[in-house]
C-alpha cells in the first residue's frame, strides 16, 4: 500500500483566498483592454485613460479582493493555529506590534548592508513605479500603506506560512513563505530585503499568535515609506545627489 504524504495542507477557504489574490494581481490584464475602449467611447482621450486607469483600477481591485478575502477568512472557523497555542494578551501583543516595526527595520537594514557588500545597487524600481502612480492617483496611498499589507499578511503569513507551519518547523515554513513573498515582488536583486521582512513578520505571528501584530508592523512600515516618499521626495533626491557627489569626490581622492 502506498501512502502519499502531502507537502502542504490547505483548507478550502485558504485555497479560495489564494485564487482571489492571484486573480486580483492579474485582473488588470483583462480589465485594461475592456476599460480603455469604454473610456474612449465616453469621450475620454486615450492618454488620460492610460495615465489614470492603473491607479484607480488598483484601488478598486485591491478593495474588492480585501472584502472577499476577509469573508473567506471568517468562514475558516478554526482558531489561528492549534500548534501555536494561545495568543498573547492584548497588552503584550500591542507591545510586540510596536517593537515589530523596529525589528523589521533592523532586519531590513541588515539585508541592505549585505546587499551593499555584494555590490547590489540600492533603490527600488518597484517603489519608484508605485510612487509614480501615487502621484497621479493619491488614493493609491491607501492601497500601498494599508490594503496591500493586510492582504499580504493574510496570504503569506496566515495562509502560506500557517499551512506550512502545521507540518514543518518554523525555519522551513518561514524560509519557503518568505521566498515566495520575495519572488512575487519581482525584484530578484533585492531578494534578501523582502525575505528578511517575511521572516520578521512570520516571527511576530508565531511569537504573539495574532495576525494583527505582523499586519500592524507591515502597515506601519509601508505607511512610513509612502509618506516620506510622497511628502519629502525632493529632499530625498537632493540627499541622493549629494551622496553621489561625495562618493565621486572620494573616488577622485583615492585615484
Amino acid at each position: 500500500m502506498i501512502i502519499k504524504k502531502e507537502f502542504i495542507y490547505l483548507k478550502k477557504e485558504y485555497g479560495y483566498i489564494l485564487i482571489v489574490y492571484i486573480l486580483m494581481q492579474l485582473s488588470a490584464l483583462a480589465a485594461f483592454p475592456l476599460l480603455l475602449p469604454l473610456g474612449q467611447a465616453m469621450g475620454i482621450d486615450r492618454p488620460t485613460i492610460i495615465r489614470f486607469l492603473p491607479g484607480y483600477w488598483n484601488v478598486f481591485s485591491f478593495s474588492v479582493a480585501l472584502i472577499i478575502i476577509w469573508i473567506l477568512l471568517r468562514k475558516a472557523n478554526e482558531r489561528e493555529l492549534e500548534r501555536m497555542g494561545q495568543p498573547l494578551s492584548p497588552l503584550l501583543s500591542a507591545i510586540w506590534a510596536v517593537a515589530g516595526v523596529f525589528l523589521a527595520m533592523f532586519a531590513q537594514n541588515i539585508a541592505v548592508m549585505i546587499e551593499t557588500m555584494l555590490g547590489i545597487e540600492m533603490g527600488s524600481e518597484n517603489t519608484e513605479t508605485i510612487m509614480s502612480v501615487v502621484e497621479i492617483v493619491p488614493a493609491m496611498m491607501i492601497v500601498v500603506a494599508i490594503i496591500g499589507p493586510i492582504l499580504e499578511e493574510i496570504v503569506f503569513r496566515k495562509v502560506i506560512f500557517g499551512s506550512l507551519y502545521r507540518k514543518y518547523s518554523f525555519w522551513v515554513s518561514a524560509l519557503i513563505s518568505s521566498a515566495i513573498f520575495s519572488i512575487v515582488h519581482l525584484e530578484p536583486e533585492h531578494f534578501l530585503i523582502y525575505a528578511s521582512m517575511g521572516f520578521t513578520f512570520a516571527f511576530l505571528y508565531v511569537k504573539t499568535k495574532r495576525l494583527i501584530v505582523p499586519i500592524f508592523a507591515h502597515v506601519a512600515m509601508n505607511s512610513l515609506v509612502i509618506l516620506i516618499q510622497y511628502f519629502y521626495a525632493d529632499d530625498i533626491e537632493r540627499i541622493r545627489r549629494e551622496a553621489e557627489q561625495i562618493q565621486s569626490f572620494a573616488a577622485w581622492l583615492l585615484w
